[in-house]
C-alpha cells in the first residue's frame, strides 16, 4: 500500500511538473485545493506564460468540477479590508510574460463544487483565451500545499517578466 502511494505520489509530481503547451500560452505549477473537506467552493492556481509575440486575454475557465466558474482577484477597499471581486473582463496577458494565478491574489473561483476536491484527484478545466481559444487541462488536487508558492518569480500585479 505504501509503495502504490509513493507511485501515485511520483506520478502526481510528474504531472505538476510538467508544463502544458498550446498555441503560444504555456500552462505551469497549476493546482487545485479547497479549504476544507465539505466546501462548497474551491480555486485553482497556475502560471500562464504567452510565448507568443501578440498579447492575450485569460476571458473565461469552465470545469465539469464546479456550478459556476469565475476568474477572481483580490482588491484592498478604503477601510484597508481585502475583498475578493469577480473579473468579468479578465486578465491580460502580454506577449513574453506570466500570469501568476496564486492564493491571494488572481485565481480561479470554483463556486458550488459538484463533489469534494480529494488529495491527488485530477480535475477537468477549459482555459478559454481571446487569441489562443480553448485550452484543456487537467489539474492536480494539492490540499496539502501552503501558500507562496510562485516558483520563484516575482509578482507584478499578477505579471511577471520572463525575460
Amino acid at each position: 500500500m505504501v509503495f502504490t502511494r509513493n507511485i501515485l505520489a511520483a506520478a502526481l509530481a510528474a504531472c505538476v511538473a510538467m508544463p502544458v503547451f498550446a498555441s503560444d500560452i504555456k500552462v505551469m505549477d497549476a493546482y487545485a485545493r479547497s479549504a476544507s473537506p465539505g466546501a462548497v467552493t474551491g480555486a485553482a492556481f497556475m502560471h500562464l506564460t504567452n510565448t507568443g509575440a501578440a498579447e492575450d486575454r485569460l476571458i473565461a475557465v469552465a470545469s465539469p468540477a464546479a456550478e459556476k466558474v469565475e476568474l477572481h482577484t483580490h482588491e484592498e477597499d478604503a477601510n484597508g479590508v481585502m475583498r475578493m471581486l469577480h473579473v468579468e473582463d479578465g486578465f491580460a496577458l502580454p506577449a513574453g510574460q506570466t500570469l501568476i494565478l496564486e492564493r491571494g491574489g488572481k485565481h480561479v473561483m470554483l463556486m458550488g463544487l459538484t463533489a469534494p476536491l480529494t488529495q491527488g484527484e485530477m480535475v477537468p478545466f477549459t482555459l478559454i483565451f481571446e487569441q489562443a481559444g480553448e485550452i484543456e487541462i487537467d489539474v492536480p488536487v494539492d490540499l496539502e500545499r501552503k501558500g507562496g508558492h510562485s516558483m520563484g518569480h516575482g509578482s507584478d500585479h499578477g505579471v511577471s517578466d520572463e525575460g
